[in-house]
């Protein structure tokens, strides 16, 4: 699915997924789900991953890490919509014995490659990934999306500095730049700052994006794969709870339950772009 209207469509449509999966079992963080909506649709939907549903574990597919684990439902309803588990098991999430906990477990559901949800940890998995399919001599990539609220954690810049140090050209990560996290604004909390300056002092790639623009995500991508001198990261600018008009950019929305009238009216909002 390349045409861009069928992308917009299905972003919506995986918005939608999270807002019933969270109304369901009334817990989750939907403003982290939606700021990345474009990105993990690009990545599922637009001939970017290369992963099989009927051969979920295969050696030779490529591989997603969410390593701002916590948005683990835009995954889980990218997964589904792949064809990987039914779309009717969603409304398992975070239900007693579901394969849909509250963060992302590897190989629950198939096609989920991490175990991730403890910040940072994400990254130093991908870059392991990466190393190992370096060695074996593999094709496949690895992609990653890390939050801007994660590099706060030492372990993000460790991993960086390994990435570079060991030419990892078959990384590409995905900074989710929606300048808040859970506590406030990233500002408040520890002031990050030139946040190219320093990525490109690791000795990375750096690629700015609008991140719910898909020409310029296509357009990333295609730098990153041509890269062959070392890991890339695609700073991509975000608006949290992107995609309803209650909850972009209020960071109420990184984990709350939407009331019925809500629901009702988020809902009807995104069916107008996917129907």
């Amino acid at each position: 699915m390349q045409n861009r209207d069928d992308l917009k469509s299905m972003a919506a449509r995986l918005r939608a997924d999270v807002l019933e999966m969270i109304y369901e079992v009334k817990d989750g963080h939907l403003g982290p789900a939606y700021s990345i909506a474009e990105i993990v649709t690009a990545l599922y939907f637009g001939g970017i991953l290369k992963v099989d549903p009927e051969n979920p574990y295969s050696n030779s597919r490529d591989r997603f890490i969410l390593s701002k684990g916590h948005a683990c439902t835009i995954l889980y309803a990218a997964l589904a919509r792949r064809g990987f588990f039914p779309v009717e098991e969603l409304m398992s999430f975070r239900k007693i014995d579901s394969r849909l906990q509250g963060h992302p477990y590897m190989g629950k559901p198939p096609g989920n490659d991490a175990t991730t949800g403890s910040l940072g940890n994400g990254l130093a998995t991908a870059v392991g990934i990466a190393k190992g399919l370096q060695l074996q001599g593999s094709d496949a990539r690895v992609y990653a999306v890390i939050g801007d609220g994660e590099i706060n954690e030492g372990i993000i810049w460790e991993s960086m500095l390994m990435a570079h140090h060991m030419a990892l050209a078959n990384l590409c990560v995905f900074l989710d730049n929606n300048k808040w996290q859970s506590g406030g604004s990233i500002g408040q909390i520890a002031g990050m700052d030139k946040i190219k300056e320093k990525v490109e002092s690791f000795g990375w790639k750096l690629i700015s994006i609008n991140g719910h623009d898909f020409k310029e995500i296509f357009t990333a991508l295609e730098g990153a794969t041509s890269h062959k001198d070392g890991p890339t990261l695609i700073l991509a600018e975000t608006i949290k709870g992107k995609g309803l008009d209650f909850s972009e950019n209020d960071n109420s929305w990184h984990k709350r339950v939407p009331t019925d009238e809500q629901y009702k009216s988020g809902m009807a909002q995104l069916a107008k772009e996917y129907a």
